[in-house]
C-alpha cells in the first residue's frame, strides 16, 4: 500500500471518488464541505476543481464521470448534480422531494449512461436515464427499483443500502447492505431482485463496490478492510478470494480500479469526522493498492 496522491484542505473527510474514463484523472468529493477535489492522471497533489459549497452543495459523497464528460455529485441531503468537465458548469440537479427520508450515498453509470443511486435510510435504487440530462433541468429524482420486499429492515437510526455496481452489459446491478452484510443482485431487465449466496464471508460494513468482469471489490469502511469476491456467470454467487485488513486503510470508503492498482479513498472519518472525535492524520490522501 501506497500514496498514490494527497488532497488540499485541513479537513476534508473525502469519501467518493471517480476516474474520468477519457483522460484518467481522478475525482474526489468531500463528505464535510461538498468541494470536490481533481487530480490529474499521474500526479501526487489533487487540486480543488469545485470549491465548498459550489452550487450551495454541503457535502459530496458518491461520485461518478460517464463518457460524456459529466461529472455526477451526490449531496446526500438534496439529491445529485451533474457537471459539465469542460467549464465546470452545471448541467442539471435531480432533488429527492422535499418531506421525503433520504440519505443518498452512492452511484453507478452503465455502459448506457444510465445512472443508477442508492439511498442508504430507504430501500430504494433511483434512476437517471442520458435523456433526462440536459442544460438546465431541475427534476424530481425518482425510486425505480423497491428493495423493501428482499432486503431486512433493521429500525429507524440504522443505514442499509450503500456501494452499487454493475456488470458490464449495465443489465445487472450489485447493491451491498452495510448493516446486515449482505449483497442483493437486480436485473434490469425483468426488474427481479435476489439475494446473491455469500461464500467465505460477509459485506458487513460494505461502502464502495467496484466490479471487473465477474470480480467485486467492496471497501468495508469501519473494519478497514478491502475486500476480493468472485461472482457466479449470474451473478447469483460470490465467493471471498481476498482480504486485505490494514489500519492504515483509515476508514475506506470507497474504491476505484485502474491498471495500476486499486485506488481507495482513506476518509479518517472516525477521527473527527463524522464517526467520531480526535486529530486526523494531514494531509488526507487517496491510498494504491496493489496486489488485491
Amino acid at each position: 500500500m501506497s500514496t498514490a496522491f494527497t488532497l488540499p484542505d485541513d479537513r476534508p473527510y473525502p469519501e467518493g471518488i471517480a476516474l474520468d474514463p477519457r483522460t484518467g484523472d481522478a475525482y474526489v468529493g468531500s463528505f464535510t464541505t461538498g468541494a470536490v477535489y481533481r487530480a490529474p492522471a499521474g500526479s501526487r497533489a489533487a487540486e480543488v476543481f469545485l470549491p465548498a459549497g459550489t452550487d450551495g452543495r454541503t457535502t459530496a459523497n458518491g461520485l461518478k464521470v460517464d463518457r460524456a464528460g459529466h461529472l455526477w455529485v451526490i449531496d446526500h441531503t438534496t439529491g445529485i448534480d451533474v457537471y459539465d468537465l469542460r467549464d465546470r458548469s452545471l448541467l442539471a440537479r435531480f432533488e429527492v422531494p422535499e418531506g421525503e427520508a433520504r440519505f443518498l450515498n452512492d452511484l453507478v453509470v452503465t455502459r448506457d449512461g444510465t445512472v443508477y443511486a442508492t439511498d442508504s435510510v430507504r430501500p430504494v435504487v433511483y434512476r437517471i436515464t442520458p435523456a433526462e440530462v440536459t442544460r438546465g433541468t431541475r427534476a424530481p429524482l425518482r425510486a425505480r427499483y423497491d428493495l423493501s420486499g428482499t432486503v431486512p429492515s433493521h429500525g429507524p437510526d440504522a443505514y442499509t443500502l450503500n456501494g452499487i455496481a454493475a456488470d458490464p452489459t449495465g443489465r445487472l446491478l450489485f447493491v451491498v447492505d452495510m448493516t446486515a452484510g449482505g449483497l442483493y443482485r437486480i436485473d434490469t431487465r425483468d426488474d427481479s431482485v435476489r439475494q446473491v449466496v455469500l461464500y467465505g464471508g460477509d459485506l458487513t460494513h460494505g461502502d464502495g463496490l467496484i466490479l471487473s468482469h465477474r470480480t467485486l471489490w467492496a471497501a468495508q469502511n469501519a473494519i478497514n478492510t478491502l475486500s476480493r469476491w468472485h461472482l457466479s456467470p449470474t451473478g447469483a454467487e460470490a465467493h471471498l478470494t481476498r482480504t486485505l485488513t490494514d489500519p492504515a486503510l483509515q476508514i475506506p470508503t470507497t474504491l476505484a480500479h485502474t491498471p495500476h492498482g486499486l485506488l481507495v479513498v482513506r476518509s479518517q472519518f472516525d477521527k473527527g469526522g463524522p464517526l467520531g472525535p480526535g486529530t486526523p492524520t494531514r494531509p488526507f490522501t487517496v491510498a494504491r493498492v496493489t496486489g488485491l
